[in-house]
C-alpha cells in the first residue's frame, strides 16, 4: 500500500517487525498442532483465516506473512528433530491436525 509519496507502508521497518511478531505467534499455535510448512501453504485462504483465527490472531492479510509462518514451521522441524528429546520438541495438540489438514481420500474400489 502506497500513499501520495509513494511510501511503501506495508514495507516500513514498523510493518517488517509487526509481521515478524505476527508470524511467530501463528507458527507457534500452527506448529503445536502438527502442520508442516508445505501443509500451511496448500491450505485454501478461507482455511488459513479459520487458523489465525482459532490461534487469536486477527488473519494475515498477505501471503508474504503465510510464507514466513512456513519458514518458521520448517526452521522449527529441522529443530525438533534435532533435539528430540528438549520438552520445546513436543507438540502438544498433535491430534488437531485432522481438524485443519485433511489426509487424502483413499479411493474406493469395489469388491468382486
Amino acid at each position: 500500500m502506497t500513499d501520495k509519496d509513494n511510501t511503501d507502508w506495508a514495507h516500513t521497518g514498523h510493518a517488517s517487525k509487526e509481521r515478524a511478531e505476527k508470524a511467530r505467534r501463528l507458527a507457534g499455535y500452527v506448529w503445536q498442532r502438527d502442520i508442516t510448512g508445505a501443509d500451511l501453504l496448500e491450505l485454501p485462504d478461507p482455511a488459513r483465516r479459520k487458523l489465525a483465527r482459532a490461534a487469536g490472531i486477527n488473519p494475515p492479510s498477505t501471503d508474504e506473512t503465510w510464507t514466513l509462518v512456513a519458514d518458521l514451521l520448517n526452521e522449527k522441524d529441522a529443530w525438533a528433530a534435532r533435539n528430540p528429546q528438549h520438552p520445546a520438541a513436543r507438540r502438544e495438540h498433535a491430534d488437531e491436525k485432522i481438524l485443519w489438514v485433511k489426509p487424502p481420500v483413499r479411493p474406493w474400489t469395489a469388491g468382486p
